[in-house]
This record gives C-alpha cells, structure tokens and sequence, in this order.
C-alpha cells in the first residue's frame, strides 16, 4: 500500500486506533448536548507534552474553539489534550461563545492536571445556539474516568464527534523509521457540509514519532491538500472545521525533519492515514448511497488538475447522475469546460470505470446495460484525460439523493 513503490512504505494496523501509538489515551461520554444518549463529549489526552499542528476551514466566520486551539498550539507548538463536543457548534455565538470556549479548555485542563494552553478545543452540531455550559461542566468533570488506552476507549471518543454521521471514521498504520516501530492514527467526523479547503470535518491524528512542530506542520498541510481538500459532498464549507495532529515522540526514532532518510515513509503513512479519513467521509455523504472518485490526468498542472476534478465532483448534475445510474457524460464534460482551467476541447477523453464514453471529445458507443450496472455500484470511478501535459489529481465525493435534503431540512429538529 505504498503509493507506487515496490515495497509498502507502511502496514496498515487493522486493529489500531488513536490510541495506538504510545503515550495516548482517549474517551468519550453523553453528557446532554445531544436528544439521543449517543455520546457528545470526547478527549484525547498525551502523557507527554506533543508536538501539534493544525489545519483550520477558510470559512470567514470562524467558530470560537479555532480561535482558543490557534492560541494553543501557538504558544509552543506543543499540546497534551484536545477536547470535543458535538450537538453545538458554538459559531456565531459572539463574547459569550468565546468564553465559553475558553472555559472548556481551563476547566478540561485543571481536571487532567495540565496548563490550559496545552489544550485544544473542538465542537461541532448546531450554529448560532449558546452551549449548554452547565452540562459540558458535568461532562468535563466525569471525562477523565472515562479515558483510556484501549479500542473500546478509541471508540468512544470516535462516537463522541458524530452529528449525522452513519458511521465512525478511524485508521491507523505504522511504518519503520530507525529501526523503531512507528504508529500514526487517525479519527474523523463529516458527513454534510462539506467542501474542499476545509469542511464540516474534525480531524485528529496521533502518532508516536519524533518530530518537530513545524516539521509536522509541514506534513499536515501536505497531505491535506492532496486528501481533505480533495474531497465534496454538497459545495458547503463549515465554520468549525479542524484537523489537529499531535506527536508524543515516545516511538524512539530520531528526530524527523526533510533531511532524514525516514521523511518520505512517514510523509506518506501520514497521508494515507488523511485520505482514508477524508475518504470516509466522502463516502458517508448525508443521504448518499455510493462514493465518486474522479481521476484528471494530462492537465497542464496539478493545481489545474485539481480544481477541474473538483468542479465535476461538486457538480449537482453529476451527482444526481450517479444516483440515478445515468450514464450522462455529459454532465461530465461541461463541468470540466466550465473549471475555469486551461482545456483543449478536441482531446478529451471520459471513461467510467472501464466503460469509454468519450474520446478525444467524441461520442463512443458504449453499451448502455454495462454502464447502468456499473454506476449502480457502491463506488463510481470517474477518468477524465484531457491530453495535455503531465498535471494529475484525484477527488472524492458523493452521490446527490432524496435523503441529502431530507435530512438537511430537519437538521435542527
């Protein structure tokens, strides 16, 4: 699984979750934000103090847990904790919602024992409606017992920051660096609201290995332009989107940085680890019933690549092609022409699957029977080549339903 080389880079740990690498533990409780008795209130804690990094949304209306975790982790570079609600987004919540952010952090953080700047916050749910302080202070008070270094702890936690998710998201692999067994884990939330540069996604990993903040910086965003900003399910950016990432460094590697001959092995288990994740969430869409992938190759870069593959990803029209096992390439082909990238319109070929539907920008006969089985699929793999240079990327989405605004009309009911 190692991204085009001979030998894998790293394993994946079928078994292994946040709490894998050494110095974790994790944990999650329902302490009342939510109508369901599903748990909403979750922590990951470090035994040591961790390198951190964060990717925050580009929304411009920015929730008060991002302005409280940038403070954090900006004081050093360095967390133990990161706590999390889900039910109450605390966004648009003005003075109140940001002492209140601010009070989660200094209370998590004297219940644990630590300084309250090696605290991360996180939330997410409902915009515009104040938290429910009393009960995030019961909540806050009881965690700590609830904590753990074990699956069922991980798992836990991993329920604790669902909102309409079907499903929890959770990997982890480990890779060889220094002859030490080095872990990196991830757990994920998002399900709508969700569009590239960020979206109505949490993200945490954790891993063991020795790195520096900035050095791990690097990495994140790294791999999050390739993953998380890759992927779609409505075109809508959240106000609370977060990914964290915190290195306890208790692996006993050397320290990593761009020089050392373990740099490109950990760089990509850290990626997979965020495209798995970011994958997850693609495919868990509110109301969707497949995954899209779509491939660009022969653009006249990756960055062209990459916005065109958004464009057809994000495409209501190809969507709610995909949900109705349309074979309209159509669809296809105008997303691509209105990317806004450099497209030469007589070399274009679409293919879905292995079915060939156009080729240098000409109908192929196809046979339409094959086509529906295929889009009728669980995943629907999408190849656009549009013969230019040698720019490539890869995006992910969802199918468009009836569901999606079934459940996006009664959100707050």
């Amino acid at each position: 699984m190692g991204q085009g080389h001979t030998a894998p880079l790293y394993k994946v740990v079928a078994e292994g979750s946040i709490t894998t690498p050494k110095g974790f533990t994790a944990g999650g409780l329902h302490c009342g934000l939510k109508k369901t008795t599903r748990n909403d209130l979750g922590a990951i804690v470090c035994e040591v103090p961790a390198a951190a990094a964060g990717v925050y949304t580009t929304n411009v209306f920015q929730a008060a847990p991002l302005k409280v975790t940038r403070e954090s982790i900006g004081e050093g570079g360095r967390l133990r904790a990161v706590l999390v609600n889900s039910g109450n987004a605390n966004a648009c919540t003005g003075e109140q919602g940001e002492a209140d952010a601010y009070e989660m952090r200094n209370k998590f953080a004297e219940r644990v024992g630590i300084a309250a700047d090696e605290v991360a916050v996180a939330s997410t749910g409902v915009i515009g409606e104040l938290l429910k302080m009393d009960k995030v202070r019961s909540g806050i008070s009881e965690l700590p017992a609830n904590l753990g270094s074990d699956k069922q702890a991980a798992e836990s936690f991993c329920q604790a920051i669902l909102t309409t998710d079907l499903v929890q998201k959770m990997v982890c692999v480990s890779v060889e660096i220094d002859g030490q067994l080095i872990h990196i884990a991830g757990a994920a939330k998002g399900s709508g609201m969700i569009h590239p540069n960020m979206a109505t996604m949490l993200g945490f990993v954790t891993t063991d290995a020795a790195i520096g903040s900035e050095a791990l910086q690097q990495l994140l965003r790294e791999a999050t332009n390739h993953t998380f900003n890759m992927i779609t399910v409505d075109g809508d950016t959240s106000t609370n989107d977060m990914l964290v990432a915190m290195a306890s460094g208790l692996a006993g590697n050397s320290e990593l940085n761009a020089q050392h001959e373990g740099w490109a092995a950990f760089g990509a288990a850290l990626r997979h680890v965020c495209e798995v994740l970011a994958k997850a969430i693609a495919r868990d869409g509110e109301g969707a019933t497949k995954l899209v992938e779509v491939q660009v190759r022969g653009a006249v870069s990756d960055a062209s690549a990459q916005a065109i593959a958004k464009t057809v990803i994000g495409s209501s029209l190809v969507k709610s092609a995909v949900f109705g096992a349309d074979a309209n390439w159509g669809r296809i082909i105008a997303a691509v022409g209105r990317a806004g990238e450099p497209v030469n319109p007589d070399t274009v070929d679409i293919s879905l699957g292995s079915i060939v539907t156009l080729q240098q920008s000409k109908p192929v006969a196809f046979d339409e029977e094959k086509a529906l089985e295929y889009l009728k699929g669980d995943t629907v793999v999408i190849h656009v080549d549009l013969h230019m240079e040698a720019g490539a990327a890869t995006a992910w989405g969802c199918d468009l339903t009836y569901d999606y605004v079934r459940i996006n009309a009664a959100y707050r009911t």
